[in-house]
């Protein structure tokens, strides 16, 4: 049987980019991100924000590896760091005064992956 492979190139680079930081900082919470984003499409994940409102604090930092969809409502203002945002979960996160960024601005920001949440 043949392997199939990821097509997206945004998702092959981003895949590619978490591996080099996981070894660069030694860091194996990138490893396990980029693992899980390269699961087939029928594992990957979405994500609602009543979910991520359950399992959250106040000021927690939350990685998606997949896309981050709007049901729900969001009570505190977290970051989220996830492959994609639908247009109404950026709104919802936010007017809720949370903050939806790149993957690339949380390692620089957090370059060992400390105190970070993987949800999904």
């Amino acid at each position: 049987m043949r392997k199939v492979k990821a097509t997206n190139p945004e998702l092959i680079e981003l895949i590619s980019f978490l591996k080099k930081q996981s070894r660069e900082n030694k860091a194996e919470i990138w490893r396990d991100i980029a693992e899980r984003l390269a699961k087939p499409r029928r594992q990957g994940i979405a994500l609602n924000l009543s979910r991520l409102n359950r399992y959250t604090q106040k000021n927690d930092t939350v990685v998606v590896p997949g896309k981050v969809l709007a049901t729900g409502e969001l009570s505190h203002p977290i970051t989220i760091a996830a492959f994609a945002f639908s247009g109404r979960a950026k709104e919802k996160i936010n007017t809720a005064n949370g903050k939806c960024i790149s993957f690339a601005d949380l390692i620089k920001k957090n370059p060992a992956g400390s105190d970070i949440k993987i949800i999904g």
